[in-house]
């Protein structure tokens, strides 16, 4: 009886696993055939970045899918469907993802590349206030996985740029350089970049998010210089002050003049107060339009910032002759014509070294390119050498 009892619970047993093997079997995905020899997840991989960094994130994400189809626990695949997932701003999609990549993560080339993953992930979420102290820790765990893994330098670099960091990201882009392997073309214009910044010396958090920029606009320019110029103290230090003597109603001298009225579209834009302070300052080139609206993200050229620079120089140093000095002189600028109305601004500008030509080699002063926002930072620190404050 008892000899009959265990084979009959053996049975059971050897059931339930054959029971419990078929619904793993059919819990797990169903393979996709390859399709072609270059149908392979280290091909569509690849495919995936290369169409990431180009920002097709919907071509990237079937890139990464059909990896998965072949290989359903590829962890540069997940990784990569993780970074997609967070350009599109699904942040908690984007990390399961990558959680799944490190449980999948086999080799040092995959745990290497979930490092540069989540360091990516986590200066794009930038959701924690330690985010910054976890890229770093990433970064570390790639290090000692490999002391010359390009990437991870490079893009620790992008994290401490946009933590506005850009002594930390210097050294970042710096590194990338000194190895001379992957990521060169791109550390070298970061680092550029940040030379650029460093050199012109922003020194508000303002200035240094504004430096950023690869095109500036007009409540930009603004905040330049309100915060880093400081126009309304430099103005009241540098103009000459006048004083009404004639008679005065004394019924009438205690009305005062109604506040200009905000611009509607700059009352809830980030950057009012600047606006609103450059508005009462008054600055060629930063008024409002006829329709009473300022137009804070129209794009500032190169022509429009050097009039507004000019405007700036004239009204501090009280030299009203700097205003038509090139009127009538031969412009040096081949795109530069001397009947143009910035053109004496342009020459004002380029004769001080504050403004200097586009393009070195055809000598194009390039008035109508838009300004970046080192450029403009730059313009400003020579002004303040100018005028040795």
């Amino acid at each position: 009886m008892n000899h009959l009892s265990s084979s009959i619970r053996k049975s059971l047993l050897f059931i339930v696993l054959i029971s419990l093997s078929l619904l793993v079997l059919a819990c797990e995905p169903k393979l996709r055939k390859p399709g072609g020899e270059m149908d392979t997840p280290e091909h569509h991989v690849y495919s995936g970045m290369r169409l990431l960094g180009e920002n097709n994130y919907g071509q990237a994400q079937r890139e990464f899918e059909l990896a998965l189809q072949l290989a359903p626990r590829h962890s540069q695949a997940h990784a990569g469907l993780a970074l997609v997932k967070a350009y599109q701003g699904d942040h908690p999609g984007a990390a399961a993802a990558m959680k799944e990549a490190w449980k999948e993560a086999k080799t040092k080339e995959d745990k290497l590349f979930v490092h540069v993953g989540r360091i990516r992930l986590l200066t794009m979420g930038k959701a924690e206030s330690d985010w910054l102290e976890g890229a770093r820790a990433e970064l570390d765990g790639a290090v000692k996985l490999d002391p010359r893994h390009a990437a991870a330098y490079y893009y620790m670099g992008l994290a401490y740029k946009t933590a506005l960091a850009f002594d930390d990201a210097g050294r970042m882009f710096k590194q990338v350089l000194d190895i001379n392997k992957d990521y060169v073309k791109e550390a070298n214009g970061e680092w550029n970049l940040v030379q650029k910044i460093q050199r012109a010396m922003p020194g508000t958090i303002t200035g240094k998010k504004i430096a950023l920029l690869e095109v500036i606009g007009r409540a930009d320019a603004a905040a330049l210089f309100m915060e880093e110029l400081k126009i309304d103290t430099l103005y009241k230090k540098r103009t000459l002050k006048t004083f009404d003597t004639s008679f005065k109603d004394p019924e009438k001298s205690g009305n005062k003049p109604a506040k200009a009225m905000l611009p509607g579209d700059v009352a809830d834009h980030p950057l009012r107060a600047d606006v609103e302070g450059i508005l009462g300052i008054g600055v060629r080139g930063l008024e409002t339009y006829p329709d009473g609206s300022f137009h804070p993200n129209e794009p500032v050229n190169r022509a429009a910032y050097a009039m507004m620079v000019e405007d700036i120089l004239i009204k501090v140093t009280g030299d009203n002759a700097l205003a038509t000095k090139f009127i009538g002189q031969v412009s040096p600028f081949p795109d530069l014509r001397s009947d143009l109305p910035y053109f004496n601004a342009a020459l004002t500008l380029t004769s001080r070294g504050m403004m200097e030509a586009k393009n070195f080699t055809s000598g194009e002063f390039a008035p109508l390119r838009p300004v970046s926002g080192v450029e403009a930072l730059l313009v400003i620190r020579k002004f303040k050498e100018e005028l040795k404050f």
